[in-house]
């Protein structure tokens, strides 16, 4: 896998590591009086045995890991050391060697379907003179 892919896929991990260490620390803190006048929150619902506190560190710690993941990845992408002009050359270079191409392939399509018509007519003559061979039934 070529390291744009690796890096798309390591953006993928984190936002979706972020959607859910959110979405779990939503779901699981307790509830906090908003004002003096307010009146005390309702008992937070806890499942027997589960330890909550753990929980958003090693969310936090799983996200770190793969934000300095992305961090290497970033690290290991080539620097360019040409300038923006040689850049813009080699793109020009690219392009002309993609229009050749293209041009290339489009005289190989006119080519492959002037023989494909070719094939249909000739085929289509056959067809017609095995449909001439054939005697009619005498009933």
């Amino acid at each position: 896998m070529d390291i744009i892919s690796q890096l798309q896929e390591q953006v993928n991990l984190i936002a979706h590591l972020a959607f859910n260490t959110i979405g779990t620390l939503q779901r699981d803190a307790p509830p906090n009086r908003l004002s003096p006048n307010y009146p005390e929150p309702p008992a937070h619902p806890t499942e027997e045995g589960a330890n909550f506190s753990e929980q958003p560190k090693l969310m936090s710690s799983t996200l770190v890991k793969a934000a300095k993941q992305f961090d290497a990845l970033v690290a290991a992408l080539p620097i360019s050391e040409s300038g923006e002009e040689a850049q813009l050359k080699r793109i020009t270079e690219l392009q002309a060697e993609n229009d050749a191409i293209g041009q290339e392939l489009q005289k190989q399509l006119e080519a492959a379907e002037k023989e494909l018509n070719q094939v249909q007519e000739l085929f289509r003559q056959a067809s017609d003179n095995c449909l001439n061979l054939k005697k009619p039934d005498d009933n």
